[in-house]
């Protein structure tokens, strides 16, 4: 029976990726995935990258269409970047519950608190915050760009952990919201320690969203794609891996000969997992649900993220 379900499976999956290679030539349609999708989507995408890479893209391409599969603010990203193409995503209620930590009139206020300081927003975060914000970063250039920003004083929002990993590395003073992403956050010193116990050989390659005290545990410490990278060129053939399981899918890509254990069973971003390659054939064929941000809104939020993409 279960074999059974499981050809049934792959094939219902043959007949959509045909669809869906048929869908973008008649759309002019280009598919962004985030690292943390499902693999049957990473599969199928033009471009895999973490949020960084998929903004710099969606900036960049030809497309008419650009379908994000990712998370809401990703995907509002995208459209303040390339203003003209339709940005559609595949399943609307995919948010982020760490964007949704802050909010504009607590950030007003934070901001009439501390007129001299510069806002730096991690990318994380929803079109309106970014519009209210002087540069965004990610967690890949989260410490150059508020190093080279002008003052020596940083409102940081939302994410509280990768704020402190920053901070460590800083010699700016930074006023940090509270906000944290609830994947990361849930890895605990317990769990890292149980699977250094299991895996003695095995290198500990961490997010800065995660706590600090679990961040301090790193053999290495960086964003998705540092993460990627540095899996792929380093020696070791064995990871403890403490960033969201999507990235397996790339991880084995790029270095079969090598192994992977994810830190917790936990990390898992319930968000990014609503996407799946059904609901994504299907935003293409209705062009809905479509990712609008208000003008007045997309133009502020712009300058914030041209800033980001402008620093070195």
């Amino acid at each position: 029976m279960e074999a059974l379900a499981l050809e049934r499976k792959a094939e219902q999956n043959r007949e959509l990726r045909e669809r869906l290679l048929q869908l973008k030539k008649e759309r002019n349609a280009i598919i962004l995935a985030h690292y943390y999708q499902r693999d049957e989507i990473q599969e199928v995408a033009d471009f895999r990258g973490d949020s960084f890479l998929l903004a710099q893209k969606a900036a960049q391409t030809d497309a008419d269409v650009i379908v994000f599969c990712g998370v809401h603010f990703m995907g509002e990203s995208a459209k303040i970047l390339a203003p003209n193409k339709t940005v559609i995503i595949p399943d609307e209620r995919a948010g982020c519950p760490m964007a949704d930590m802050v909010n504009v009139d607590g950030l007003r206020k934070l901001k009439a608190q501390h007129p001299n300081a510069t806002v730096v927003t991690y990318i994380n975060s929803s079109a309106e915050i970014k519009a209210e914000t002087d540069i965004c970063c990610t967690s890949a250039n989260a410490l150059n760009v508020v190093n080279s920003v002008e003052g020596d004083e940083v409102i940081w929002v939302p994410d509280k952990n990768l704020g402190h990993y920053v901070q460590q590395n800083t010699d700016k003073k930074m006023i940090i919201w509270e906000g944290y992403c609830n994947t990361h956050d849930m890895l605990t010193v317990k769990d890292v320690e149980e699977m250094k116990a299991k895996y003695p050989n095995a290198q500990f390659v961490v997010h800065p969203e995660c706590r600090p005290e679990v961040v301090a545990l790193g053999d290495f410490v960086g964003s998705t794609t540092a993460i990627i990278k540095y899996c792929k060129e380093s020696d070791c053939k064995e990871f403890i891996v403490g960033t969201e399981d999507g990235t397996g899918y790339q991880l084995r890509l790029d270095s079969p000969d090598k192994s992977f254990h994810f830190a917790s069973k936990y990390l898992v971003c319930p968000n990014m997992k609503v996407n799946n390659l059904k609901k994504l054939v299907k935003c293409l064929e209705t062009m809905q649900p479509q990712i609008y941000v208000p003008p007045h809104v997309a133009d502020q939020a712009r300058l914030s993220l041209e800033r980001m993409l402008l620093v070195k």
